[in-house]
């Protein structure tokens, strides 16, 4: 007869990794912009991010085969992830990865695997919002609605 082994400390850190990722997805889709500053004529393009790490973000934009705009890798790209209505950190992404992306409403997209330019002096905010994203996905606990405070 063999027994499987459960092995929980890697049944956690999954759980904190898809829960961190939930939160992420939570917060760029309704409270976090982010636009990347193309260079045609100061142009500001809209992008949906979908992940972030230490090292990078993943992002998505509307696939459109009509203008094919599309980056290439290895290009570098500021971009600009708002905190405020007008404030905002530019960081430097590079391209690392392109690949299209048909999103459940049928809608194709590209996402890009970025690698961030850690020399910058945006990127040490970034670095401190990545840690809080980390912190708060490993600390958090989930509302169940089991009990109330009312001070603390």
């Amino acid at each position: 007869m063999s027994e499987k082994l459960i092995n929980f400390v890697q049944k956690r850190k999954e759980a904190v990794e898809q829960k961190r990722r939930t939160f992420e997805r939570i917060l760029f889709q309704n409270m976090f912009g982010a636009y990347t500053v193309l260079d045609r004529n100061g142009v500001i393009t809209p992008i949906s991010l979908v992940d972030i790490s230490h090292d990078g973000c993943l992002f998505k934009m509307p696939w459109n085969k009509r203008d094919g705009s599309c980056f290439s890798t290895g290009e570098e790209h500021t971009v600009r992830f708002y905190f405020t209505k007008d404030s905002f950190i530019p960081v430097i992404l590079t391209i690392r990865y392109a690949r299209e992306y048909v999103d459940n409403d049928g809608q194709v997209y590209i996402q890009y695997g970025t690698e961030f330019d850690k020399t910058t002096s945006g990127f040490g905010v970034m670095k401190s919002f990545i840690e809080f994203l980390y912190n708060f996905a490993d600390l958090s606990v989930t509302d169940k609605g089991d009990s109330k405070v009312y001070f603390l």
